[in-house]
């Protein structure tokens, strides 16, 4: 991984400074803006990646459909196009997205204030090699058994929860 900038925010998402990946991650006083997308199909079927094993957070591990960090400088939404692109090959409209809620994940290694959107989609997909070892969707009860399994990521699992609490239902 290079070694990017990041912007340093407080709990509300104004940007308070700026810092290197090398020092937010290792750091967790240091509150850095990620963006999430919960990809699913017509069915309800969560479209989960499979973190590389080569990732130096939560390798190997099951994880939300897209998730990447805001660099310095950059809009929030402008990060989650970039990622959806990236990640999964998905450019979707405007109005395919919705911002869902914004909370803090924290960890013994980093501090994140996670942006997620979702949207509905059916692929095909393109994953990034370099980051995404495989894409496939969970059926919500597939995921409900193997929560606390140690398949998902933590972020992933907390995740999961938020999005059932919440209000959103695919079109």
């Amino acid at each position: 991984m290079a070694d990017e900038l990041f912007p340093l925010v407080d709990e509300t998402g104004r940007v308070i400074g700026s810092a290197l990946r090398s020092e937010v991650h290792g750091n967790p006083s240091l509150l850095h803006p990620v963006v999430h997308c919960i990809v699913t199909n017509a069915r309800g079927q969560l479209l989960l990646q499979l973190r590389s094993r080569d990732k130096d957070i939560q390798p190997g591990k099951w994880d939300t459909s897209v998730g990447g960090h805001v660099a310095f400088g950059e809009p929030v939404y402008d990060a989650l196009l970039r990622e959806l692109d990236e990640e999964i090959g998905l450019r979707p409209r405007r109005s395919q997205l919705r911002e869902l809620y914004r909370y803090v994940w924290r960890s013994p290694v980093e501090s994140e204030l996670v942006h997620t959107y979702a949207c509905v989609a059916e692929g095909p997909f393109r994953r990034q090699q370099s980051e995404v070892e495989e894409l496939r969707f969970w059926s919500v009860d597939e995921i409900e058994s193997a929560l606390g399994s140690g398949v998902f990521t933590p972020n992933f699992e907390l995740e999961f929860l938020k999005y059932r609490a919440s209000a959103w239902v695919p079109a």
